[in-house]
């Protein structure tokens, strides 16, 4: 007997319930409940406590948030608890905009459903379509896809979404700033009408609310706000260098800071690989732009994972949506446009309750929003030691 509840016993008190492991409050089986456990997470996120209960239920639903906010186990957990495994049907379907989602999406929902042998397929643009069909014939439940590559399928006759259950539009601003907009209509004209539907954007551009309006049965709104970095989190600095030494500087801090992973942002493509190409001629240095080939983006951002190359040159297009929950460092050798920006770049780092240094580089074409980040972020902006000029 549990000590409180044995000395409760020995007083004639009735003994008090042992309150239940944080995501037992959610009422999961217990197949997706290990399957949680073996995944190391600790108790649910904001997005999931919201988020997992309705799903569950079978609502329609469209759910504001952030990368790293949980965002997929909020949506993977009622896919997997959802799902009837005897039924060898393609059952649900994840919408996603890049390969890397893709990718991201389908090991973390297989993780999911692995103790109820629940099978997942990744249908993405890139990859031999043969394979595809090899893995589409083995039945699997559930299909992660990016829009083109699963209309391909459709046209071919190769995947049959008559038994569709359940359908997530995921990065769904993203998408349609992709120009996916026609490929996801076309999609979701063809599953079938009595159909649950969720859609996740990190912003509500009108298409997306056009989407949800046209295409979702009183959908429910869920918006997790995007937590502001703070000092307890992330570590804030800034060094005054002069253009011309900002590559300088960031060798420097590379070798001075204990840097595990670093994630560089400039705000071209071209200055992107410029930056890397210098950078590399002293250390493994990998680059993640729009302009790459898809190939050489899963294989930059592999690399990456597995600290192969620890420091990832990016632009924001290529490294939003990318959940890169171990950064130990976010460079801005590009000061960012904006605050906002600069509140997405930073969030890149300390997930998951770990600490992280972000360090900003300002030039002398920065100072307008060198003010605007001091006035916001006050006394967590710290100058940062590094002084090439003493």
């Amino acid at each position: 007997m549990h000590a409180a509840s044995q000395t409760a016993h020995q007083r004639g008190e009735a003994p008090r319930p042992t309150p239940p492991p944080p995501f037992g409050r959610l009422q999961l089986r217990p197949e997706t409940l290990r399957a949680i456990h073996s995944l190391g997470w600790q108790q649910p996120t904001p997005i999931q406590e919201k988020v997992v209960p309705l799903l569950i239920e079978g609502r329609d639903l469209v759910g504001q948030a952030q990368t790293g906010s949980g965002k997929t186990g909020a949506f993977g957990i009622p896919l997997v608890e959802r799902i009837d495994p005897p039924t060898r049907d393609l059952q649900a379907l994840v919408l996603v905009p890049t390969r890397e989602l893709s990718l991201q999406v389908s090991d973390e929902v297989r993780a999911l459903g692995r103790y109820r042998g629940i099978k997942v397929v990744t249908l993405f643009g890139g990859q031999s379509i043969e394979r595809q069909f090899a893995d589409l014939r083995r039945r699997p439940h559930i299909a992660v896809a990016t829009p083109g590559r699963l209309l391909d399928h459709m046209r071919r006759g190769t995947v049959s979404l008559g038994q569709v259950r359940t359908v997530i539009l995921d990065e769904a601003d993203r998408m349609l700033d992709m120009g996916f907009l026609p490929d996801v209509t076309q999609i979701l004209r063809a599953l079938p009408q009595r159909r649950q539907t969720a859609l996740f954007s990190a912003t509500m551009p009108a298409d997306v609310r056009t989407i949800a309006d046209r295409q979702m049965q009183n959908p429910v709104s869920v918006h997790i706000a995007a937590p502001a970095p703070t000092v307890e989190t992330v570590e804030q600095f800034y060094v005054e260098v002069a253009e011309e030494d900002k590559v300088k500087a960031l060798r420097r801090l590379l070798e001075d800071e204990a840097v595990e992973s670093a994630l560089v942002f400039r705000r071209t493509k071209h200055r992107a690989d410029r930056l890397a190409t210098q950078l590399g001629r002293h250390r493994r240095v990998g680059v993640l732009h729009g302009g790459m080939r898809q190939n050489a983006r899963l294989r930059a951002l592999r690399d990456f994972e597995e600290r192969r190359t620890p420091v990832l040159v990016a632009t924001n297009v290529a490294a939003r949506g990318l959940d890169l929950p171990e950064i130990s460092h976010v460079i801005n050798f590009d000061a960012p446009e904006d605050v906002e920006t600069y509140i997405h770049r930073v969030g890149r780092t300390a997930r998951a309750g770990r600490s992280g240094t972000a360090i900003t580089l300002v030039g002398q074409h920065d100072i307008e929003i060198f003010d605007q980040l001091r006035r916001r972020l006050g006394s967590t902006f710290k100058r940062h030691p590094l002084n090439l000029y003493a």
